[in-house]
């Protein structure tokens, strides 16, 4: 009876060990798959911010190939009568204006100046527009000369009104943290969409850099249901928004509103912080 239950208790016991070892080898199976799954789903992750990167960085390039001769087409028409060579490639184009500034002194003054801000302007998309980012300083530069290329085409006493509050002190006023030609459309649409023979027309454009912080307000008199047709179907607009929010994410604000005809859009720019990140990280 005794060496039944000797021999019982063995076999629980053998049966006990046993069990612990298979749910001890199978427990270790189980974690060492979990673990490959983990590097599996970690890679694969890695892998997919890749292909996002690398999907936005093309779409931005393709946003880029479209802009370019878009701006290109409206500074050359408002300046149309002053363009020489047109059929020439733009950066022969370019070359021939500046032999126009600095080698000959018969045109007008207004011509002058006009072509001494084309020559900067087209400079700046040639060698500028094609890097990932450029310094507040560079795109405030070309956003003025292509407000005074613009302003040739309307008459002297239209009103007017251009403010800027640029602190050249600011930390990252020569950084290169600001996507180029961000500001043309907001400005090319002031012009694009304003009735210049209303008496009560105006534009207002306002530029400001303070506290890292970069902001863009432009208003203008215009017919308010041509205004939101043209900004809805227009490449420029869609493409602003697509750049700012594949750039700077959450790091902009871009508002629109319209009120008795007169349409304001303002773009702020936390410049601060978004160069914070892309330093740190």
């Amino acid at each position: 009876m005794d060496g039944n239950y000797y021999m019982i208790h063995d076999y629980l016991i053998f049966i006990g060990v046993f069990a612990i070892f298979f749910f001890v080898t199978v427990g270790i199976y189980l974690f060492s798959q979990n673990q490959k799954f983990k590097q599996k789903n970690t890679k694969l992750i890695e892998t997919n911010k890749l292909i996002e990167q690398r999907l936005n960085e093309v779409q931005l390039e393709h946003i880029g190939t479209k802009l370019n001769p878009h701006l290109f087409k409206n500074i050359l028409n408002s300046v149309q009568s002053h363009a020489y060579q047109t059929y020439m490639s733009l950066d022969k184009l370019a070359n021939v204006l500046d032999y126009i500034l600095y080698a000959t002194h018969k045109k007008p003054k207004r011509t002058y100046m006009s072509l001494d801000k084309l020559a900067n302007v087209l400079d700046y998309i040639l060698y500028e527009s094609n890097n990932k980012f450029v310094s507040p300083k560079e795109e405030l530069t070309f956003a003025l000369s292509l407000i005074e290329i613009n302003k040739i085409k309307i008459n002297p006493l239209f009103d007017f009104r251009i403010k800027s509050k640029i602190d050249k002190s600011d930390e990252i006023f020569e950084e290169k943290v600001f996507a180029p030609l961000i500001t043309v459309d907001l400005i090319e649409n002031a012009f694009k969409h304003t009735d210049f023979l209303a008496q009560d027309s105006f534009i207002s454009i306002q530029l400001e850099l303070e506290d890292r912080i970069f902001t863009m307000k432009v208003s203008n008199k215009a017919s308010l249901k041509n205004v939101l047709e043209k900004e809805k179907s227009g490449f420029g607009s869609q493409s602003l928004d697509q750049r700012l929010k594949m750039i700077y994410n959450n790091y902009y604000q871009l508002t629109k509103s319209s009120k008795n005809g007169i349409f304001t859009a303002e773009l702020v720019i936390n410049l601060g912080e978004f160069y914070d990140k892309v330093r740190y990280s």
